[in-house]
């Protein structure tokens, strides 16, 4: 019972801090994004935290871990509406596993699940209607994110391949699966106003780059819990050792972004710092717990060169993603989840390919899923805003205030 108790409130801990990349991620967007457009970006983060709990208790929960006991892709075996099924008599039962308790496994879990959606909620930024987003995020969280994430971590095919699939945290379950759908959407979508001229990108800047920064230093806090409560315990060796390469991966990644960059674009760029961090911190993802110090240096390293270069390559397919999510979450998440077979105690040809069918797996799902909602989305009630609204600012037609009001009183 002690020992439950001390892992149940590690686990916990953890799952305060995951909350807490929300704000991370709500600063984060508005920072890198224009003053006119704060009050949409934040209540779409409020929305997915709420909303994703909600959606997530109802249904997510029981079908991202139905039991499974054939291989199935987590329809079958769906285990029912809602949380009540370790209530028996009114009575609470521990006898769930001997980590932690039902009720932490779920919100520990339901944390992870509202990401998905913040992630797409940056890439789109500045130009979709509110409506279509959150629809999409309804049908995205409640029901793509926890099928897909049960092919894993519910016990599903790609865990009971020969060499299974391996994911400790996310890389590719958590910010692929947002990445591919932001990847989607913005194609969809359409660029900014006067993000390209003459088909050349053009730099729409950030209206608080201070507040985008301590976003991602939220983020780092907070991925403390996403990486070390995966651990699913409070073992000493596992939680110390994924926290250290969780942070050397994040360190190399904004050093080797910052280099690259300046490198090739002869400037300090603060944004590709910050970046860098994110992309070190999703590459570490998926093997945090199996990495020496070393290797976790090299990924974080690879993943934040890996940022300046997706990021030249996003503008130059004319895809605008005001956050750099597509370059972060999905180029550095696929980075993450196949460093598992290269790198690490985990390391070889058959985990490598593991990786791969995994990657390409939530790839065909995430692809297909978003293509169907976003498209329908477009074709009936359209996606984007009108011409007026995107240059005067979506928070005066969506929401009819402003992020910043003046203040001054008025002379008499």
């Amino acid at each position: 019972m002690e020992l439950l108790t001390t892992n149940n409130v590690w686990m916990m801990v953890c799952t305060a801090l995951v909350f807490f990349m929300h704000l991370g991620f709500a600063f984060l967007e508005i920072g890198l994004t224009r003053q006119k457009n704060i009050i949409n970006i934040l209540f779409k983060n409020i929305f997915i935290i709420t909303v994703g709990l909600l959606l997530y208790c109802i249904v997510g929960f029981n079908l991202m871990y139905p039991g499974f006991a054939d291989g199935s892709l987590g329809f079958f075996g769906f285990a029912g509406w809602g949380l009540d099924a370790p209530l028996k008599d009114g009575v609470l039962d521990l006898a769930y596993n001997e980590g932690y308790t039902y009720w932490t496994d779920f919100l520990f879990q339901g944390m992870f699940a509202a990401t998905a959606a913040t992630i797409v909620s940056g890439a789109v930024a500045e130009r979709m209607k509110l409506g279509p987003f959150l629809i999409f995020t309804i049908l995205y969280v409640g029901l793509i994110y926890p099928i897909a994430g049960s092919w894993k971590w519910g016990g599903g095919f790609l865990d009971m391949r020969e060499t299974p699939f391996y994911d400790f945290a996310g890389s590719t379950l958590v910010h692929s699966v947002g990445g591919w759908a932001a990847l989607v959407a913005v194609w969809l979508l359409g660029s900014r106003i006067g993000k390209f001229k003459d088909g050349k990108p053009q730099a729409i800047p950030g209206h608080n780059i201070p507040i985008a920064t301590a976003g991602v230093l939220i983020l780092w806090l907070g991925w403390f819990g996403f990486n070390g409560g995966s651990v699913l315990s409070a073992d000493p060796t596992g939680t110390s050792l994924t926290l250290v390469t969780t942070c050397l991966a994040a360190a190399a990644g904004g050093v080797l972004a910052f280099l690259v960059s300046t490198m090739l674009y002869k400037n300090y760029d603060l944004t590709m710092f910050l970046n860098g961090i994110l992309g070190g911190l999703v590459g570490i993802t998926a093997g945090a717990d199996q990495m020496t110090p070393t290797d976790a240096v090299i990924i974080g390293a690879i993943a934040g060169s890996i940022i300046v270069f997706a990021v030249a390559l996003i503008d130059k397919l004319k895809l605008d993603d005001p956050v750099g999510a597509i370059a972060v979450h999905l180029i550095c998440g696929i980075w993450g989840t196949l460093a598992v077979g290269i790198l690490g105690n985990l390391a070889s040809w058959d985990q490598f390919v593991s990786q791969l069918v995994g990657v390409s797996a939530y790839a065909v799902i995430c692809i297909v899923s978003s293509f169907i909602i976003i498209f329908t989305l477009k074709k009936t009630v359209g996606i984007r805003v009108s011409e007026k609204e995107e240059l005067e600012g979506l928070d005066k037609f969506e929401h009819g205030i402003n992020a910043y009001p003046d203040f001054r009183l008025n002379e008499h």
